[in-house]
């Protein structure tokens, strides 16, 4: 690894990116893109989960680009043993498969977000900086395949009774439904008709009241509680 990259985590310094992936080519090409990017560096990677979580104990890293489908331990039980740890990175799943269920088992793992490994460099450098932030959903799409999924599931039978929304005041109810329905935050503004430093605001009360490590974890427990229906 290069010396001139200071990896402290702070502020402007480079996005520290782990791999896994059980394709070495796969890891490489990942590899390359990343490097190629003035504010993203690869700390390691790894082929497959178990060798991954042994390689992240004495690695730190901000983001893991973590393959789902992998032997000996895949990348859900990797992401859920990952995130348990104090301060853990956050996980961006690749999976070959659109609606795959390995991803979305990863996401309710604590997984930020899922991408189809066919996605364009530009969108995927885009979802580890959106990721690395803690913003939104990292791309329309992803909610799209998450509302999608939850579509093809019975509908919910009763009004939400789940302990993590009892917290919540009718005004954050409001915008989380808005937020699983994929709006961003000058939409939900607009919709409300208040300011988007308001929603932030709202936003970040949802997150802390509900134990939710960002949108993506939003869109899941609504739909999962049956706040929301498909």
């Amino acid at each position: 690894m290069s010396s001139e990259h200071e990896w402290t985590g702070v502020p402007g310094a480079p996005i520290r990116v782990f791999l896994v992936d059980d394709q070495q080519m796969v890891r490489a090409g990942f590899r390359m893109l990343v490097d190629s990017q003035d504010d993203m560096v690869v700390v390691g990677d790894a082929g497959d989960g178990g060798e991954a979580l042994q390689q992240l104990a004495v690695t730190a890293a901000d983001v893991v680009l973590m393959d789902v489908r992998m032997p000996r331990m895949d990348g859900v039980e990797a992401t859920r043993r990952l995130l348990a740890r104090p301060e853990a990175p956050r996980v961006i799943v690749l999976t070959t498969f659109d609606l795959d269920e390995y991803a979305f088992a990863a996401i309710r793992a604590g997984a930020s977000a899922f991408l189809l490994k066919d996605a364009t460099p530009p969108d995927l450098l885009g979802a580890i900086r959106a990721v690395h932030r803690g913003d939104a959903v990292v791309a329309p799409s992803t909610t799209r395949r998450l509302l999608d999924h939850f579509a093809a599931l019975p509908e919910p039978g009763s009004a939400p009774t789940d302990d993590r929304l009892a917290a919540l005041t009718e005004r954050e109810r409001e915008v989380l439904m808005l937020v699983a329905q994929g709006r961003t935050n000058p939409e939900i503004a607009a919709d409300l008709v208040v300011a988007e430093t308001t929603v932030k605001t709202h936003v970040g009360r949802i997150l802390a009241k509900t134990g939710s490590r960002d949108r993506v974890q939003l869109v899941v427990l609504a739909y999962e509680t049956g706040l929301v229906s498909a």
